[in-house]
């Protein structure tokens, strides 16, 4: 990183891009002035300044502004940057060697609404549970400094400094040192897409930091490929390296990467994806990218086109999902049916949609898979937007039958893809998520606020009057606090708690599971609401994942091949969805003398074994 203010053996050396300046002069104990390098550069070293100190940027002698490639801002985006030495953390993870994305069970969380403090601090006391039960890779929604007490983290706009309400400028650094000695990786959200709206004061350096070119939902897009464009890329490649080589991170979360808009010979995702991996070294890094038209281009190989990124998250299996549990189909669900093949096809193929009319977009969606292996495909069944996306922020098993939502759970965490939590999740939170942005100036807030009734309003339950009053004010207070978790429900919780835990121990230990290899799985249709799918080994060692989302279907005729054991092999019940530790009814195995009988709402895995 050469942006920014860097502690010298003597002094700080400050450099900042700002062409649309004559001057610029860093504030300190008085103004220092900067000296031109061309390209709208202006650096300089000042031999007064250490680390610890604050400092401004003056531009021609009149405003003063925070650095916009601060590494702290210990009074929020509108006040002085804090000049930080990063050689004077020292990190204990010497022996950590990264992740990849095979195998891993991500886990998506809020630094402010994890634990009732919402620091980082706070939330490092929660690795070691998270790592028992079973978490590899946490993924932490954005952390860029932005204004308020409270936000998503979508409004960044001090890209470079982790937010100073979840704690001092080395928090964030302990954080992930403490996850490494426990063995857990830690990759960040990060916003390239567009920039918040309150304490942005990129266009007070620079013409050039946005384009009208193309548009996005939450304000100007980023100039990736017009004039100037090449500072303007710089920026946001060294923001995106510095959270890998200074935090250590083990990679990063690309929001709405279909709003990053580049029409250059190179990509910046392209880009990125080889400038994060460098900055990484020999240590393995994961890039997921959330890109809601499904564009496997994400993740093709930059030598055929594409931005070399690991994994995308499926929202396909996620609308699915949802509809196959909630019955409702407004909105963005309106193209999905929640039926056995909808399940059987994004297990085996990633996306339903891969190029067909899609009637809510009244236009094509999504792109062809073809050679992607299945762990590149993000497998959920909540995050932060679909909690968010309800009237309430209700999780999906506060509304869904309790036996459908275990029996779904089951296809999802022994489905190939990589499997993701929201926080929560894996004991049944009864807390909601709801959508929260403290902006002080009242005209921004209450566009929110109209903002977030208006969007709601696409789904028809949410649109009639009595459902627009109710919808929570994004500013309010409680709004925030009511979306904190109560991690004591773990043992409140326990039935469910344990339901997830031994899930996730199936799939570490059960070897064909394990592989996260689709062409090892065959997959069919048993009825209206249910499904098999048999993972092939060697003939003495498949497995049966049977699946029923509807009512019972007692006396089944079979006359499916994939439920035939092979010779001198019969199907043994190795774990049940209804199983009364987990607040089941009782096991049923379904698989008798005289055929199959599957209980409704329930899951089961199968094992081959000599007869």
């Amino acid at each position: 990183m050469d942006l920014g203010a860097t502690v010298l053996e003597k002094g700080v050396r400050f450099r900042v891009w700002a062409p649309k300046c004559r001057s610029v002069d860093v504030l300190i104990d008085g103004a220092y002035p900067l000296t031109p390098e061309g390209n709208g550069y202006f650096s300089g070293v000042c031999l007064k300044a250490q680390a610890g100190g604050s400092y401004r940027y003056r531009l021609d002698g009149q405003k003063d502004y925070p650095d916009p490639a601060s590494r702290f801002q210990p009074e929020g985006p509108h006040g002085s940057s804090r000049i930080v030495d990063p050689r004077g953390y020292a990190w204990q993870d010497g022996s950590w060697r990264g992740v990849q994305l095979r195998g891993q069970v991500l886990y998506e969380l809020h630094i402010g609404t994890f634990t009732p403090e919402g620091s980082f601090d706070a939330a490092a006391r929660e690795l070691p549970e998270l790592r028992r039960f079973g978490v590899t890779l946490i993924e932490i929604m954005p952390v860029a400094e932005c204004p308020g007490r409270w936000n998503w983290g979508y409004d960044g706009v001090g890209l470079y400094a982790p937010s100073h309400n979840y704690g001092d400028e080395e928090a964030f650094k302990r954080y992930v040192d403490a996850a490494h000695k426990l063995g857990i990786g830690v990759i960040l959200d990060v916003v390239y897409n567009h920039i918040g709206p309150d304490g942005n004061y990129l266009a007070a350096f620079s013409d050039h930091y946005f384009t009208d070119r193309y548009t996005t939902d939450w304000g100007a897009p980023l100039n990736f490929d017009g004039d100037q464009s090449v500072e303007v890329r710089e920026f946001f490649l060294q923001n995106a390296c510095y959270w890998i080589s200074e935090f250590h991170l083990d990679g990063l979360r690309l929001d709405a990467t279909q709003n990053i808009y580049d029409a250059g010979p190179k990509h910046i995702l392209a880009e990125l994806s080889q400038r994060v991996r460098a900055a990484a070294g020999t240590r393995p890094i994961v890039l997921i990218a959330e890109n809601e038209p499904q564009d496997v281009v994400c993740i093709a190989a930059a030598d055929q086109g594409g931005y070399g990124l690991d994994a995308m998250w499926n929202d396909d299996f996620h609308h699915t999902a949802r509809v196959a549990l909630t019955g409702r189909r407004e909105a963005y669900y309106t193209d999905y049916c929640g039926t056995p093949q909808e399940f059987i096809s994004a297990v085996k193929r990633g996306f339903l949609y891969q190029g067909q009319f899609y009637r809510w977009q009244s236009q094509p969606r999504g792109t062809l898979v073809t050679d992607q292996p299945a762990h590149a495909f993000v497998l959920f069944t909540q995050n932060h937007d679909q909690v968010a996306n309800t009237l309430h922020g209700e999780r999906i098993h506060r509304i869904s039958s309790p036996s459908r939502y275990r029996a779904l759970t089951a296809l999802m965490l022994l489905a190939p893809g990589t499997p993701m939590f929201f926080m929560g999740q894996e004991f049944g939170a009864s807390t909601p998520f709801l959508y929260f942005a403290d902006h002080r100036e009242e005209k921004l807030a209450q566009m929110v606020r109209n903002g977030r009734r208006e969007f709601l309003k696409q789904f028809l339950s949410y649109a009639s009057e009595e459902a627009q009053k109710a919808v929570p004010d994004p500013g309010a207070p409680e709004t925030f606090m009511r979306s904190k978790l109560n991690v004591c429900e773990r043992v409140a919780h326990a039935s469910l708690y344990r339901f997830h835990e031994d899930l996730l121990r199936l799939r570490r230990e059960e070897p064909l599971i394990a592989r996260q290899d689709w062409d090892l799985i065959e997959g069919a249709v048993l009825g209206t609401d249910a499904l098999v799918l048999r993972f092939s080994g060697d003939g003495n060692d498949d497995r049966l994942l049977v699946v029923n989302l509807g009512t019972d279907l007692a006396d089944l005729s079979t006359p499916e091949p994939l439920l035939a054991p092979y010779r001198g092999t019969g199907w043994k019940l190795v774990w049940s969805s209804d199983d009364p530790r987990y607040d089941g009814p009782g096991i049923i195995n379904p698989c008798g003398e005289k055929g199959w009988r599957l209980p409704g709402g329930c899951a089961v895995l199968l094992a081959a074994e000599q007869s």
